[in-house]
């Protein structure tokens, strides 16, 4: 992990809303309509919140045709995140 990639994880995981999002979808996978719903927000506030975990590697989505329509499902991706000191003297600073 490089300190790019440390800050978008943890800015990702700053907002208690993207924490209940993760948590939705490592139960399973949502389309944008159902999460939003779900969570009780709208789409637009809900997709700005996905796109950041999305850049963060914690969240993937992909479209589908449904009934004529075009749909984005949403599932958390597999990962393991530990930040400890040993972790943070890792990092290469430039």
């Amino acid at each position: 992990m490089n300190i790019e990639q440390l800050v978008k994880v943890c800015d990702a995981l700053s907002h208690p809303l993207r924490i209940k999002v993760l948590k939705f979808l490592l139960e399973r996978e949502w389309s944008i309509y159902e999460l939003a719903k779900a969570l009780r927000v709208s789409r637009q506030l809900l997709y700005l919140h996905l796109r950041k975990l999305e850049r963060a590697n914690l969240v993937e989505s992909d479209l589908r045709v449904e009934e004529a329509r075009v749909k984005r499902y949403y599932r958390a991706k597999r990962f393991e995140i530990v930040i400890s000191d040993e972790v943070i003297r890792s990092l290469e600073v430039v």
